[in-house]
């Protein structure tokens, strides 16, 4: 029951870290030359964006994995995590900006679906034992 719990704060998290992160990417490349007047220059850094992807893959692989490997062993939201975190990775080292700020965001997306999923199934375990 404390793995319920735990899993399902840190999936929680996860969705709202991959949701806030999916947005970053679509709204910094538009407001991009505004950023630096309203004081948030710092959010355009390659610094927050790979803490922000490291950040949501921690929370991912800890309570996806976790999950995984005590409760529902379904290959699903590891495979939507993966496909998320490989989507923003090439995106931000082989795309350009234009196309990077569509496809960036789809990739957050899938983590925070991953999340979603996860969260079902650890629920419909527990609900059956």
């Amino acid at each position: 029951m404390h793995l319920h719990k735990t899993s399902s704060r840190l999936d929680k998290i996860g969705v709202t870290a991959s949701t806030i992160c999916a947005i970053h990417c679509a709204v910094v490349p538009v407001f991009i030359t505004s950023l630096p007047l309203l004081g948030m220059g710092f959010l355009a850094t390659p610094w927050i964006e790979w803490g922000m992807i490291l950040f949501a893959l921690m929370i991912g692989v800890y309570s996806i994995g976790g999950s995984y490997v005590k409760v529902h062993r379904s290959l699903l939201p590891l495979i939507l995590l993966i496909a998320g975190f490989g989507v923003i990775v090439l995106g931000h080292l082989f795309l350009n900006t234009g196309t990077e700020r569509y496809v960036v965001p789809l990739g957050g997306l899938l983590i925070a679906i991953a999340h979603v999923v996860n969260q079902r199934y650890v629920g419909a375990c527990s609900h059956e034992s």
